[in-house]
């Protein structure tokens, strides 16, 4: 397993999301009387949520705790990580549009880590990746200086690493990955992946950059000296790579993996396979948090700090979006979706204002035991979401 897998497994499935938010929010139904109005509005909007969720992003002390060498956070913690990401603008998404932008995300980038002809590619998968995150913002200086750092970051930690050190990088992606097959629409209509949910990997076309097509077979004497040459039929069309894609700040990336695939509107749906779909069938599982719990939970806030609790029909918090093509396929989707897909997190904010709060402080001051230290903790990812949550 390699230490160096995190960012880039970061970096590549946030700019997945990105894209598949970007076509969504592109995408919203508006009424014919309202459609210039409210068009402004949802670009104007559009560009806010990318804003914010680039900036939370490429924050400088959450990208310090990412790049830091490290073992790759269980799939569970990295969803929360990416649940909060996805919320960290006055975007809403539902538990089902979000169990299928996370399914979208990582069957994507699964997709290219597969397709790179050889490990060191993948560097040039996130590369595409930044180029658009970098497009999406290119109207807001102070955003693009923190993706410009990022790109720096990169460059300085990948490009001067052996071909062996991306080989285990790519295996531990595909260690991470091996699991999931999930159905996507897009993936099916262009027949690269069967019914099962697993993909279809092609036999022909160019060859990995520095190697030559096959179809020969040289002999040498042990003095190197060539002495016979045979020929066999490879048994596809390959072609010869033309150049190396750049590895630089600027510069043409050759390969296309990595790059928007949602540019040209079409619907994208996901299906589960296999026994995951089955095991939904013979159980409808309610993942909705229980309300009263919900209301428990508020009150034990407000009486520890005075906590507003907002309610959620306030137009003023935010706006929803749906990913699915209607609201009823949205609500058959999470009512079939497994319950140990879902991963659902109430935040409660205990203290509104510190000044005011002081003697609340105090006492939970008290309960910490300054003598002992910190155990450190047992789940991978705390930190990165401990850091999140002070964005």
């Amino acid at each position: 397993m390699s230490s160096r897998t995190l960012p880039l497994l970061f970096i590549n499935l946030g700019g997945e999301m990105l894209y598949i938010l970007d076509q969504r929010l592109r995408a919203q139904n508006i009424p014919a009387d309202k459609a210039k109005k409210v068009a402004e509005w949802i670009e104007e909007d559009r560009k806010r949520v990318m804003n914010d969720i680039v900036t939370t992003m490429f924050n400088k002390k959450f990208l310090e705790e990412l790049f830091k060498p490290q073992e790759l956070y269980s799939k569970k913690a990295l969803r929360t990580v990416f649940d909060r990401l996805a919320h960290a603008s006055i975007m809403r998404l539902n538990q089902a549009s979000m169990d299928k932008l996370y399914d979208l995300m990582t069957m994507a980038f699964k997709y290219q880590v597969l397709l790179c002809q050889r490990p060191k590619d993948i560097l040039l998968v996130s590369f595409n990746h930044m180029d658009a995150i970098k497009d999406f913002v290119r109207d807001t200086p102070n955003i693009l200086s923190q993706v410009d750092e990022t790109y720096r970051q990169l460059i300085e930690m990948y490009t001067l690493l052996p071909a062996g050190e991306f080989q285990l990088i790519r295996q531990t992606l595909l260690i991470f990955f091996q699991d999931m097959h999930i159905r996507v629409s897009i993936f099916l209509k262009d027949k690269v992946q069967n019914s099962n949910g697993r993909f279809v990997l092609p036999t022909s076309g160019p060859v990995p950059y520095g190697t030559q097509t096959p179809g020969l077979i040289r002999m040498f004497t042990c003095n190197g000296e060539e002495v016979k040459r045979v020929q066999f039929r490879n048994g596809g069309n390959y072609t010869s790579a033309l150049r190396e894609g750049s590895f630089e700040l600027f510069g043409d990336r050759v390969i296309k993996l990595g790059t928007n695939m949602y540019s040209i509107s079409r619907p994208v749906e996901t299906h589960m396979s296999g026994s995951l779909k089955n095991s939904a069938q013979h159980a409808k599982v309610n993942t909705a948090p229980n309300p009263l719990a919900k209301e428990e939970l508020n009150l034990l806030a407000k009486l520890m700090g005075g906590m507003e609790v907002q309610k959620p029909g306030n137009p003023e918090s935010g706006f929803r979006v749906n990913l699915f093509a209607t609201d009823e396929e949205e609500e058959e989707a999470l009512i079939s979706r497994p319950a140990e897909l879902s991963y659902e997190v109430i935040n409660i904010q205990a203290t509104k204002d510190k000044q005011a709060n002081e003697e609340l402080v105090r006492i939970m001051g008290e309960f910490t035991e300054s003598e002992e230290p910190t155990p450190c903790s047992s789940s991978k990812g705390d930190d990165l979401l401990t850091m999140m949550d002070g964005l």
